[in-house]
């Protein structure tokens, strides 16, 4: 369906407009798709992304600035999904020996665990994109990271 039908709107000010709807309306409906897969773990998209950040560190421990560079949503409160994920012993954090005022964060076997459960219906999210070939989804890739990139020195 077209993004006109899908948000009832028949015009926009410019095509570049448009596009900026379309792009913040595919993330919401993707963000969608996640959240459906993730309520039944009681695991929200930022505390997902901390799992994978720190299952791809392989056993390296991060600090929290770490952590939060490389998140998705870097205006997450990553501390506090943090704290939810010891609690739910999917992580663990240590105070750090040199400065006592940081945390070292690694991830534990149940959080290992939920995130393979998790890998195949997170992988039927990606198989959405399989109607486009490599070719296409690599010009697409190097389409959004040239937008970011574009405006890298703008601050809003």
């Amino acid at each position: 369906m077209k993004l006109e039908e899908e948000i009832k709107q028949e015009k926009f000010k410019s095509e570049h407009h448009k596009l900026m709807i379309n792009l913040l309306f595919t993330s919401s409906w993707l963000q969608r798709m996640q959240l459906s897969l993730l309520r039944p773990y009681d695991l929200t998209p930022p505390q997902y992304n901390i799992l994978r950040i720190l299952r791809g560190a392989k056993g390296e421990l991060l600090n929290l600035g770490e952590i939060t560079s490389r998140m998705i949503d870097r205006s997450s409160n990553t501390s506090r999904l943090i704290d939810k994920l010891v609690i739910k012993k999917w992580v663990s954090r240590k105070t750090c020996p040199d400065d006592r005022r940081q945390s070292e964060i690694c991830i534990t076997k149940e959080g290992l665990k939920v995130l393979e459960q998790l890998d195949k219906p997170i992988d039927s999210i990606t198989e959405q994109f399989h109607f486009l070939s490599v070719k296409e989804t690599k010009e697409v890739n190097q389409f959004l990271d040239q937008l970011r990139n574009q405006n890298l020195n703008q601050t809003i």
